[in-house]
């Protein structure tokens, strides 16, 4: 257990700022938001380019492949992504989207050993069943057009895009190498998409209320979630790491009620009982087979980025 907890709790806490940002979210409503997507990934850039200095890490240039794989991160995780949510919410309600992202843990169970050159586990396909029955309940079922549901798949895809994209080039970037790759890729496109469809005189229609909302996403839905949730693949591998993205909904209804809203009902507490007994069979590493130990998840990640820097 000891082996799994540190890169879980990163994970966990990364997913449950993920989670909280649907409130803070709300307060973007009325802004320019290719214009503030841009600013709020440019300004997570420049944390992590600082940070990696005062530690002392290098962060590398990338070649080759990387380039696409890094692209496709950005393009799937954070552009794509972000215009689904938008679209999506004019034909379905947001439980709708919600219960799409919720069913990232199965595809990544599936998915993610096979892209880090193993056979999937079958506890972590249960486990991810579980997860994901779990946070179907916290998010509700809502209603959707033939439109939305496109969108829902579509932003469903792209959260899973966003982990599975990374993998290639976490092992000779790392965590915060990734990190800061992609949120500056995401700063530019965000950037030009601003300046085309909003003007540059965009920046000067933000509110101060836009403004702390942009702060706080930069800082800890960007520079710091990233980095602990990549830093949770890369130890626990993506299909054990997807597990934790069930985090995000409770999280989402834990802040719901902070900020005022009202108290859950007793389905949405069936659902976070639910989604802890699926991270509960995931993470634990008893019983689990020779292939789920973490220090070869590690090393695969490796030998899979092997064929994409050559």
């Amino acid at each position: 257990m000891k082996t799994n907890l540190a890169p879980a709790l990163a994970g966990a806490t990364g997913m449950a700022f993920v989670g909280g940002s649907v409130a803070v979210s709300g307060f973007l409503a009325g802004a320019p938001s290719l214009t503030v997507q841009s600013l709020r990934y440019a300004v997570a850039c420049l944390l992590l380019v600082l940070f990696a200095r005062v530690t002392r890490q290098r962060l590398v240039r990338p070649r080759r492949t990387e380039w696409l794989w890094l692209a496709g991160v950005v393009v799937t995780g954070m552009v794509v992504f972000n215009v689904a949510l938008v679209q999506g919410s004019r034909h379905a309600e947001p439980a709708v989207l919600g219960v799409a992202v919720a069913c990232v843990p199965l595809l990544l169970a599936v998915a993610g050993p096979l892209l880090e050159g193993q056979a999937p586990a079958r506890r972590l396909i249960v486990a991810a069943l579980v997860v994901t029955a779990g946070a179907a309940l916290v998010q509700g079922f809502g209603r959707t057009d033939g439109t939305g549901l496109v969108w829902a798949l579509v932003t469903f895809a792209c959260e899973a895009g966003f982990t599975l994209l990374a993998v290639p080039v976490l092992g000779r970037h790392g965590p915060l190498g990734v990190s800061a790759h992609s949120t500056w890729m995401a700063a530019v496109a965000f950037g030009i998409g601003g300046l085309v469809g909003e003007g540059p005189a965009a920046v000067l229609r933000l509110r101060p209320d836009d403004v702390l909302a942009g702060i706080y996403l930069a800082v800890a839905v960007t520079a710091v979630a990233f980095v602990l949730w990549y830093t949770c693949v890369q130890r626990l591998g993506s299909a054990r790491a997807g597990l934790l993205t069930g985090i995000a909904p409770v999280s989402a209804a834990v802040v719901g009620v902070a900020a005022g809203g009202p108290m859950p009902g007793p389905a949405v507490w069936l659902g976070v009982a639910v989604v802890a007994a699926g991270l509960a069979m995931g993470i634990s590493p008893s019983g689990r087979h020779p292939s789920d130990d973490p220090s070869l998840w590690t090393v695969r990640i490796e030998d899979a980025a092997e064929p994409a820097i050559r």
